[in-house]
């Protein structure tokens, strides 16, 4: 991991590559996410008894939820293969042209952070995804022509972290639009306990919960908790993780028992004692924090806001009442709620 990562982040960071992968790869080993997984089982199997591809999927959720996994799973369930890319890396109409020229019947073709894709790449898509043909220009101003070409069958899943950047034209397209959730401390311990297997490492029952209400309702984060843990646990030769080891790599990592970390604390502190709890502009907190605010607005926030220690108001961000009992502070009696 390198030292501008941070540790608590849902993105894939570089410690994550390289180890066992933990990923489950059926519908039944996926924990979590009940709705989505039963909407998709429902239509992987009426779609396998018709004999017809997939419909289009949109899964959509902050990072680290288990979207790149979902679309696997999927091409899995399915029996196909699965081709992968992601927006930024299709620049051009032609590349995305070839991507799908190569595809084979009922393919699943799936696009990483699809709202990233270019308008002219995205137009491509539309004639592609609802009639399987491709729109091509062929030549240069008063001799270019366009020609159709058919294509087979196929399954696009896109992933997003950020919905509302997906204009609807596109959207429209998609057959299944599935929301992705946090995990509840349950879910996670549960895919603690099938990780600790995976990883061949004990782990008692209370160093999973433990390990779980540390993992801002994020696998990816569990996952990352777990492995630090058995290395301690490795370390120090008992082979077995107990709550002390997680306390103790806790410590080390300086997560507390919310699952916050040095710059959430921050963030909290900033918003409390420079803005009196708010209302403050995302703009005006990243300034005094010395970060861009889409770090704050995609990063920091989502957990934030989803374990109730900040709300967004239409007039900027402010603290809750959960804030000042974590920072050990009173509510100014000039401060009054907008909630």
């Amino acid at each position: 991991m390198s030292s501008d990562e941070r540790f608590l982040s849902p993105v894939e960071l570089s410690d994550d590559k390289g180890i066992v992968n933990l990923r489950p790869r059926s519908l039944a080993e996926f924990v979590g996410q009940s709705r989505t997984k039963q909407r998709l089982e429902i239509a992987i199997k009426a779609a396998k008894k018709r004999d017809e591809a997939l419909d289009h999927v949109l899964l959509s959720g902050p990072p680290g939820l288990g979207k790149t996994t979902l679309a696997n799973i999927v091409s899995n369930e399915l029996g196909t293969n699965i081709h992968t890319t992601s927006g930024p890396v299709v620049e051009k109409q032609g590349d995305l042209a070839a991507i799908l020229t190569s595809l084979e019947r009922f393919d699943v073709l799936f696009i990483d952070e699809i709202h990233r894709l270019s308008k002219t790449v995205e137009e491509i898509l539309y004639s592609a995804m609802e009639d399987f043909q491709l729109d091509i220009l062929i030549g240069k101003g008063p001799s270019a022509r366009s020609i159709r070409i058919d294509i087979v069958p196929f399954t696009l899943i896109g992933a997003t972290t950020r919905s509302g950047f997906i204009g609807a034209p596109l959207r429209n397209r998609f057959g299944m639009v599935l929301e992705m959730d946090f995990y509840s401390n349950e879910e996670l311990t549960r895919i603690i306990r099938r990780s600790s297997k995976l990883l061949e490492v004990t782990t008692d029952e209370n160093a999973c919960v433990l390990l779980a209400e540390r993992s801002r309702g994020t696998p990816r984060i569990a996952n990352r908790l777990l492995k630090r843990t058995r290395d301690l646990a490795t370390v120090d030769g008992s082979g077995t993780i107990t709550a002390e080891t997680v306390d103790e790599t806790m410590k080390m990592l300086g997560i507390d028992s919310h699952g916050l970390d040095s710059m959430d604390r921050k963030i909290l502190e900033t918003l409390v004692e420079n803005y009196n709890g708010g209302p403050a502009g995302v703009k005006a907190l990243a300034a005094s924090l010395g970060i861009e605010p889409e770090t704050i607005s995609e990063v920091y926030e989502p957990f934030l806001l989803q374990a109730g220690f900040l709300v967004r108001t239409s007039r900027g961000r402010m603290s809750t009442d959960k804030t000042y009992g974590y920072l050990g502070k009173s509510r100014k009696s000039s401060t009054r709620p907008l909630w």
